[in-house]
Formats: structure tokens, sequence, C-alpha cells
């Protein structure tokens, strides 16, 4: 039996099983969703009450160490159970974005950094077809940045599954590194790599040296803030790198009718704007996503000498 055929199965036992979960699914049929049309592709924004505990999640250091970890098998819930794959347990997400929402935690409690883990993320996203696998750094995105992991939804959801090709003849230049084929994509809201190989160290060798650059441009101490989707389509790796330079927009810490309490991820990224409020959800305007991402992605400056780098 393949893993995907697993963590299907999975699912719909622990929706039954499950109360939190089973409610929390069951109410993403329901979920208000607004598109706002861009030049070539759609952004999304989707009114999700339950996400309000990732989104508004306290990830300074003093509360992190204030907090037992919930992706540590001893601090789980005991209604959630499992399914492994090599170092990861692949579990649902009981607060999910998509129809199948899982999160991939590392069975060690080890800190989320990326470097060393691309490979498992490879391995992983070839193992479960049909899904596509996201990565958030420590500061963009990730509600528990110190218990390594991975999420997976199912692929197809986020607009940007079925936009990129377009993206990358519209917006893209291309070049090749390696065996490995890159994209440098600005879409005008957007700026982000696009790597598609079928040899994985040859990709993950195209990978440390992005990495490597962005660490340099962005003098990051720790790991640069990156947003990452990868999935395996057709014999072939294909991973999207969003480089980042802002974890929360100023909008997060706003007082009064400038407050949007939008944490971009990679969902985010992806063309699905999660929304926790149901204020922020119907008064976000098409002039305030453009702004967000304005914020928090790589300005076009650094991204193009990230670009240039790239190539040498």
């Amino acid at each position: 039996m393949s893993i995907s055929t697993e963590i299907k199965q999975l699912l719909t036992a622990q929706k039954t099983e499950w109360e939190l979960a089973g409610k929390n699914f069951a109410g993403l049929d329901n979920a208000q969703v607004r598109a706002f049309d861009f030049d070539g592709f759609v952004i999304k924004v989707q009114f999700n009450p339950a996400r309000i505990i990732s989104s508004a999640a306290r990830v300074d250091n003093k509360s992190i160490e204030a907090r037992p970890c919930f992706l540590c098998q001893a601090n789980r819930p005991k209604e959630q159970r499992g399914v492994s794959f090599g170092d990861y347990s692949v579990l649902i997400n009981p607060f999910p974005i998509f129809p199948e929402h899982f999160t991939i935690p590392a069975g060690a409690h080890i800190p989320q950094r990326i470097m060393g883990n691309f490979a498992g993320m490879l391995n992983l996203a070839k193992a479960m077809e049909g899904y596509t696998l996201f990565y958030n750094g420590p500061k963009c995105g990730a509600s528990a940045p110190d218990h390594f992991h991975f999420q997976a939804g199912n692929s197809g959801f986020m607009p940007i599954d079925n936009e990129i090709e377009v993206l990358k003849e519209k917006y893209g230049h291309t070049f090749q590194k390696n065996e490995v084929a890159v994209w440098a994509v600005k879409d005008g809201l957007r700026n982000f790599v696009l790597m598609k190989s079928a040899n994985n160290e040859k990709l993950s060798a195209t990978f440390d040296k992005v990495f490597e650059i962005m660490a340099k441009l962005c003098l990051a101490e720790e790991e640069p803030m990156v947003n990452m989707l990868t999935s395996f389509i057709n014999g072939a790796w294909r991973v999207l790198i969003f480089p980042r330079a802002l974890h929360r927009p100023w909008q997060y810490g706003a007082e009064g009718d400038d407050n949007i309490l939008l944490s971009p991820a990679s969902v985010d990224m992806g063309g699905v704007l999660i929304t926790p409020l149901e204020k922020d959800f119907k008064k976000i305007t098409k002039a305030d996503i453009k702004d967000i991402f304005g914020q928090v992605l790589l300005s076009v400056e650094k991204f193009d000498e990230l670009i240039s780098l790239l190539k040498l």
C-alpha cells in the first residue's frame, strides 16, 4: 500500500475518532472564499476561524520555552495517530486549510531548519503522490519553530499548482544549473525561484547554492527566511522557493481599522490567503494583498542580485 493511500485512510478514520478534527474538516465545506484576479493568476482569500491558533501563535523564544511541544509524540492529543515514513510521522492537521491537510514532524525534537532536511522533503514528495509538500521557515509562518516539520495538502487546491506553467512562461527567466532547470519568476506580486529536475542529487546541490547565496544577501544568523512548495510530477521534482524579507506585515500589529491579522506562509504564497477573522476577510482589498506581499517577500533588487549570483 502506498503512503498516499495510507494517509487517506488515516484521514477518514481520524475525522470520526477525533471530534475536534472532524468538526474542523467538516467546517471547510462551508468555508467562505473570495478571489482576486491578477494578470495571469488568482489569489484567493479563505475565512478560516480555526486557523487563529496558527495565525496568532506567539513564536518568540520565551513563549516557545513556556509551552510543551505539541509535535512531540509524548505531548500529542490522545486521539492523534500517524503513519510512519522514515524519520517522520504523517499526522492529520486538526486545524486544516486543505480538504486533505497533514503535518509531518520529525521524530526527534530538532529545530525548524531546512538545511539537512531537503532530501527528506524530496523523498516525501515522491512518495506522497497527489500532494504538495510545504516548508515554513522558523520566522516565516511555522507555529512550531522548535520542532522540525513539513506540511502537505492535496495538489490542485492552491491556485499556483495549476498556474505555474503560465507563470514561468509569462514572467519567468530560465537557465540551466547542473541538470536542473531554474526559472526566476517575478509576476508583479511574488518573486520566487522555480527548480525542476529528475535528479535529486543535482537538485539538492542547486538548492544548497540558492540557500548559501540567500544567507549572504540577507545576513542570516540562523537560516535565510523562506517558504517552499515541493511536488513530484511525471518523474521530476518541482520546487518553488519564496525568499522572504519579513515575518509579518505592519498590518498584523496595527491598531484599529488598520489591523489585518494575516501571517503569510507557504499556502499564502501558493495563492490562498488565510484570514481567521471575518472582519479581515470582508475588508481586505487587492491593494492590501499587493502591499503585504511586497513587505514580506525579498525585494526585486535583492531578488535580482540572488539570481545573478546563482547564474555564476
